[in-house]
């Protein structure tokens, strides 16, 4: 990857929101709407991909048809001063954590769980706790998503092993 900033302008902006909305969009069909070439499209988004501002392409999947119905976030407070390396060495270790941040504020991460159920999610929790430097959790279960077709709303990951109910 390059670390020298790539020059980026309005057209790479275009293609961005265009990728974002459907990643599968044609560079063809990208370039018609911004007044570009498919060849002209790729090499921009060769030279975005090149220098790490597109990470990546992924789908985006109905949760509960993968085994994943029950969601939830999850405030961490630590013993002292946990390092974040340690933390993210803890939250690899659970499937089910589908993302982990350290934040500001009281807590000193915030977990985004995905489940089958309750009782699945009570004993991911119960495995979190189990962590000597872990004082205490606080867990936020999610009712419905007021924007559904925002990325956290998908998941980019399949369900744990079990049983789907």
């Amino acid at each position: 990857m390059n670390s020298r900033p790539a020059p980026f302008d309005e057209l790479d902006r275009k293609i961005i929101t265009a990728l974002m909305a459907n990643a599968r969009t044609s560079f063809a069909e990208i370039g018609a709407a911004i007044g570009l070439s498919a060849t002209a499209v790729k090499r921009r988004v060769d030279r975005l991909r090149d220098t790490g501002v597109i990470t990546g392409f992924s789908a985006t999947v109905e949760p509960s048809a993968l085994g994943w119905r029950t969601e939830a976030y999850v405030e961490v407070y630590c013993e002292g001063a946990a390092p974040p390396r340690r933390l993210a060495e803890v939250v690899r270790n659970h499937p089910e954590i589908v993302a982990a941040m350290t934040v500001t504020g009281g807590a000193d991460a915030l977990l985004h769980v995905r489940a089958r159920d309750v009782e699945h999610f009570e004993e991911v929790l119960e495995r979190i706790r189990i962590e000597p430097f872990i004082r205490k959790t606080i867990s936020y279960m999610v009712l419905s998503h007021l924007l559904p077709e925002s990325p956290e709303a998908g998941a980019s990951q399949p369900a744990p092993p079990g049983p789907v109910t």
